[in-house]
Order: structure tokens, then sequence, then C-alpha cells
């Protein structure tokens, strides 16, 4: 289970006890607060705190000193305009203090986010639970033959009966091992510190992630995309939930601008403008290299009414 009984008494008593303020709230992100949202199959997310809404983002872009004479239209108009230019700073403004539970494969990937501050759980000091990620038989994959970062089709029943037996004897085996070396029994047992090298890594762990706006949106556009591996982009969906309940405004206009739209090269839009004008452009016309040219053909396939170059 993501959560233990302790945990759960934890969150209803803090829950239990609202509180008068003068700063800013959100609505939405009240009813997250504290909640955990399971994740994977020991995995979850909860907010812990938060600071700033829409209309903190657009009292920093106009440094005033309050809401002023100005409309949810206006607010949502000026926001749409901050996304669309790529101003990051009033963004900036709002942040956000997350628990998150997770295998540590997905952590070691996630920290590669060096834009947020993060305190995990330490093994020097703690043991770790006997908790590890095992895959659903659904997400079980070859490797990609034309993706070296991804995965391609899934297993056959037995190969992939196979693998996750193979996942949970090593993990058990490793825990095992893990706790024979720190226990004494008599004996002096190993340090933590060094003990835990020896763990897996779909072991689970937990940290205190806190980001601000503009970079977590930086992280959704990566991480809840498609292609992302399916094991964080489940945690940044869930995020990706919270966060358009949070600051309904810029969600939106993060979904238009960024995970909506596109970006094109000075090739690829001297391109659109010659099909626009009817001219034929073909891969040998278009002045940019293979895989650009594939890109761009899966843009313009997805737009309507605009056939992809070539058929």
């Amino acid at each position: 289970m993501p959560l233990s009984e302790e945990q759960r008494a934890e969150i209803e008593s803090l829950r239990a006890r609202p509180r008068q303020t003068l700063r800013a709230v959100s609505e939405g992100m009240e009813r997250h607060l504290y909640l955990a949202h399971e994740v994977l199959d020991h995995g979850f997310v909860r907010v812990i705190d938060y600071m700033g809404d829409d209309a903190a983002i657009c009292q920093a872009a106009r440094v005033s000193y309050g809401k002023g004479t100005r409309s949810v239209s206006d607010d949502r108009g000026l926001i749409r305009y901050l996304m669309r230019h790529w101003h990051s700073t009033p963004f900036e403004m709002c942040e956000i203090k997350l628990h998150v539970k997770l295998p540590l494969f997905v952590a070691r990937q996630w920290i590669r986010h060096r834009t947020a501050n993060v305190n995990e759980y330490s093994a020097r000091y703690s043991i770790l639970d006997r908790e590890f990620y095992l895959p659903a038989r659904e997400h079980l994959a070859a490797q990609s033959t034309v993706n070296n970062q991804g995965r391609g089709a899934l297993l056959g029943d037995e190969e992939a009966a196979r693998v996750l037996e193979i996942l949970k004897s090593d993990a058990a085996r490793c825990y095992d091992h893990y706790e024979e070396m720190i226990s004494d029994e008599g004996k002096q047992g190993l340090a933590r510190e060094l003990a835990r090298m020896n763990l897996p890594a779909n072991i689970y762990t937990q940290w205190y992630w806190k980001v601000d706006l503009h970079n977590l949106f930086h992280f959704l556009r990566l991480r809840a995309d498609a292609h992302a591996q399916y094991e964080i982009r489940a945690y940044a969906e869930t995020i990706a939930r919270i966060v358009a309940d949070w600051v309904p405004a810029a969600w939106g206009a993060f979904e238009d601008y960024r995970m909506g739209g596109v970006t094109l090269s000075a090739q690829a839009l001297d391109c659109l403008r010659r099909m626009l004008k009817g001219e034929e452009v073909t891969a040998e016309t278009s002045g940019m290299s293979p895989r650009e040219w594939r890109e761009f053909e899966a843009i313009l396939s997805g737009i309507p009414g605009q056939e992809s170059p070539g058929g």
C-alpha cells in the first residue's frame, strides 16, 4: 500500500484543522493539500504547501499592490500573453512543495531537473522499506529498434512472466542481504551507508520537492509528454492534474502554447510558407536533414486540412 495507517491518520488530522489566513488561497489547490494521490504500485504525490495563484502571476507582471480593477478575463488574457511570449519571471512567483514516493530509478531520472529544492529520505540514517516497483503486464516491452531510449512491442505472456519473476526474486534477495548486513545478531553490523549500495534501482525512496511554477511547467512539458518514459510520466500526469486545479488560467495557457503548440525552425517555417503558396516541397528541396523532415511531416499530419508533404 502507498500509505500506512499512521500516514493516513496524520493526513486526516492535518486536514481537520483549517486555519484562517490573509495570504492568497487557491480553492482548487486547497482540495489537494496533504492528500496522497497514488502513483504506480507503491508510490504517491501529495501537496505539502504552495504559494500564489493565477492572480499572483498577474500581480507580479503588473508590479502592483493589489488586484485593482482588473477582471478575471483581463488576468487570463495577460497570462496567455506572458506564456505566448515566453515571459518566465511572473510564473516564478508561484511555488509548490510536494512529498513524493517513487522508485529509485525514477528519482535519478527526475533529479536531472536541477531547478528545484530537494530533500531525500536518507538511507545513511534510516532503513529503507521492503517496497519495490514491479511493472504491470501492459508496461513490459522490448527495447525499441528505432529509439535507443524507448520501448518497442510488448513482451509475450511467457517472456513477461519470466521477467517479472526475475525482478521479484532479485529484489527480494538483495533486500534480504541488505537486512542481513545491517543487523548485528551478536556481531557488528555493516554501516547503513555501505549496505545501501546493494539495493536494487526499483526500491522506493521518498523526497520533498519544492519548485516554482515556471520550472514545474518545464518539467511537465518534458515528462508529461507521450514520448516520456511511462513511470515518470505517471507522476507528471498526476502533478499536472493538481496544477490544473491550482492555477487554471496558467495551466490553460501552458496546454495551448507548450503542450499543444510546436516550435518550427527557420527552414520549416520557410517550407510551410512555400506550401501555402501552392509550391510542392519535398525532402530534397526543403533544406532539412532527413530526421528534421520526418519530424516536420509528423507536425503537418496533425494539422486539420493539411496533408503531409509527399503524401
